[in-house]
């Protein structure tokens, strides 16, 4: 308590009712949240009536270490820390019966849906990915599939939606959404068992709360029925998440909803007062945001550098030659970084870094358990948990290869009647086939019975023994990915499969953070992370901000990357660079200006007036998309909208708008 400045002593010590603690960058956070929650215990409470929720797992498992040691001895029943969707599995497996669902679901992931959604999507031209991301801001705006088929321009993806529960409830599975939105609707259906997790948890703490969406507001107050005891950490000026469904607004709007104490954390530890003074500079200019100016604890370092190039050849060679000259001096690569607004500014930056010859690893990349030979083994381990998983079935039935080809499918496919594949292989004669293809299915059939007998450490050498699936792949990298993974299948020891399988879905990008390469990533892949020493590529219009977005979120993003600097930040731009596949002429970025970094026109007022919600603002609904304001209704405290959405006009919630 001694090592905490008077702002978090107060955060930490208030623990009765609603608090909101604003977290600049680099105040803090994560010691205040490990000290209150140590704070909570010393005093008396049962560890086991706090709940502290975070966005990865890799936040949850270093606070509840922190927690623990800070407290100093042993704790009988432990807190409960985990993901929002780490709580939602753990919710599922104890409530999904009260949904008429057995409790070994299993987890798909977004190359799962996608090649779902490309089946049952056939006849609508509509890519699977953009279906998949429709029905996930369906599902985080708790729209049911009837409710999105009653709306005209939504009716097709909206039967697709439909279809794609069904199949998701025949096959017993869940997607990433569903492990919040059926939590929700359990809770919201059964008021006595809402008000009995609330006694449960008397004590919420949720992290990084800018970067919660509506879905995750409303479990919330499910989990507060019986008290008001929630503090939530975040910092409004770090909501970077909109585009996936992350509701600015929850933040905004906590202390009034939550009559809630606010706490500002505004000394930073992080960067030096160079950096700070521009970041600052820079989000001043935002409208929808609290008050607040992070002040610097470090000493003065170096001032930010911006350096322009002609194109973004000269660009990568650039920044590959400070960065070896960094190496050379003997800086730890892990504390330096390179970061761009979108994927597609990487591939020139990844040119010049190998011409270097300068390891990097491109976080956010292709996840280690997203490779195919990976995909491969976990589909296995899916089949061995739950024969009835048909697409697992139909990704290994023929790998290795088994002579089982696409005709045998299709006649298979006539013939089940709807029956689960391996039901109806193991039951049926299946005289309808030649011998060969015959065999081959009874044979895989055989083969997971067999495995089904062993526990998860053994079955490495038995998949090995009886499958030979090293053996089927070419590449040595892929072998020996494998050996990696069953590696990881023995350390789990015992752990019942299904529970290893969904282990592994709630795995994030930063769970993969390693030393000795440099890290190369998105700005939203950084979120949470610092380095000594920091390059952010591409400051020039239209990538920064990018069109067409909303202006005060790209804002948010650009002093998100500049305090991922502790020593020394270096934004580069270039005077030419490919726009829509043609090399174009392009304009520094507004940003640059703001922040006080080149001369320049500041493009609109010091305090645009984008924020007010009046008649003839643009605005965007997760939903419905851009529309213009054509009457307003206030509501108490709220506004009821008409807006215009392309010639249809709906009547919506101001809080479920974002002003453009």
């Amino acid at each position: 308590m001694e090592e905490l400045n008077p702002a978090q002593l107060e955060a930490v010590t208030t623990i009765e009712g609603a608090v909101l603690v604003l977290a600049g960058a680099g105040s803090g956070k994560t010691k205040t949240i490990t000290s209150r929650l140590a704070y909570l215990i010393y005093c008396g409470i049962d560890p086991s009536t706090t709940l502290t929720l975070t966005f990865t797992n890799k936040a949850a498992k270093e606070m509840r270490e922190r927690a623990l040691q800070l407290v100093g001895k042993v704790v009988e029943s432990p807190p409960f820390l985990a993901t929002f969707h780490k709580f939602g599995l753990a919710f599922l497996k104890n409530y999904i019966h009260l949904l008429g669902r057995k409790n070994d679901f299993i987890i798909i992931d977004t190359e799962d849906q996608r090649r779902i959604l490309k089946k049952l999507g056939e006849q609508i031209e509509i890519h699977p990915a953009t279906l998949q991301k429709e029905i996930s801001r369906f599902k985080n705006s708790l729209m049911s599939p009837n409710e999105v088929i009653k709306i005209p321009e939504f009716k097709e993806k909206g039967e697709v939606y439909q279809n794609y529960q069904l199949y998701l409830q025949e096959h017993n599975l869940v997607d990433f959404d569903d492990l919040l939105l059926l939590t929700y609707q359990i809770l919201a259906t059964n008021p006595q068992l809402a008000e009995q997790l609330s006694r449960q948890y008397q004590y919420i703490m949720v992290d990084e709360y800018q970067d919660t969406n509506n879905l995750q507001l409303h479990i919330l107050k499910q989990l507060c029925l019986t008290h008001n005891n929630i503090c939530v950490v975040g910092d409004d000026d770090q909501a970077i998440y909109g585009w996936r469904g992350a509701n600015h607004r929850n933040i905004l709007n906590f202390e009034r909803e939550f009559n809630a104490k606010v706490v500002k954390l505004e000394l930073n530890y992080r960067s030096t007062p160079q950096i700070l003074e521009r970041a600052n500079r820079l989000i001043s200019y935002n409208k929808n945001r609290y008050s607040k100016t992070l002040r610097p604890t470090c000493p003065k370092g170096i001032p930010v550098q911006v350096e322009e190039f002609p194109n973004e050849q000269a660009e990568a060679r650039g920044i590959a030659s400070k960065i070896a000259n960094l190496l050379t001096n003997g800086v730890d690569p892990s504390q330096i970084a390179v970061l761009y607004r979108i994927n597609a500014l990487s591939r020139g930056l990844e040119e010049g870094l190998r011409s270097y010859k300068i390891p990097y690893k491109l976080v956010g990349g292709t996840n280690f358990y997203e490779r195919e030979e990976i995909k491969d083994l976990i589909a296995y381990l899916r089949v061995i948990a739950n024969p009835e998983d048909d697409y697992s079935f139909l990704r290994i039935v023929n790998k290795p290869k088994r002579g089982i080809g696409r005709a045998t499918l299709e006649k298979l496919d006539r013939e089940r009647l709807g029956q689960p594949y391996f039901k109806f292989i193991e039951k049926s004669s299946l005289q309808f086939l030649p011998p060969k293809p015959r065999n081959s299915l009874k044979e895989v059939v055989g083969l997971i019975r067999e495995l089904q007998k062993y526990k998860l450490d053994e079955l490495p050498d038995k998949i090995e023994e009886l499958i030979r699936l090293g053996n089927f792949y070419q590449l040595e990298e892929k072998r020996l990915n494998l050996e990696e993974f069953y590696g990881v299948m023995r350390e789990a020891g015992e752990l019942e499969i299904s529970l290893f399988l969904n282990e592994l879905s709630l795995e994030s990008d930063q769970d993969y953070i390693t030393d000795g390469q440099i890290n190369v990533m998105t700005i939203h892949a950084s979120k949470g992370l610092e380095f000594d020493y920091l390059f952010v590529i591409g400051w020039e219009e239209p990538f920064f901000p990018l069109e067409n977005s909303d202006l005060e979120e790209e804002r948010r993003l650009a002093y998100v990357a500049m305090t991922r600097a502790k020593r020394q930040l270096t934004l580069t731009c270039v005077r030419q660079r490919f726009v829509h596949g043609r090399r174009r002429e392009v304009e520094k970025s507004r940003f640059l200006v703001e922040a006080g970094l080149i001369k320049g026109r500041v493009k609109g007022n010091k305090k645009e007036e984008q924020g007010s919600l009046k008649v003839g603002r643009l605005v965007k609904h997760p939903i419905f998309g851009k529309g213009r304001i054509v009457g307003i209704n206030r509501l108490g405290k709220k506004m009821r909208l008409k807006i215009d959405f392309g010639g249809g006009i709906r009547e919506i919630l101001s809080d479920f708008v974002e002003p453009i």
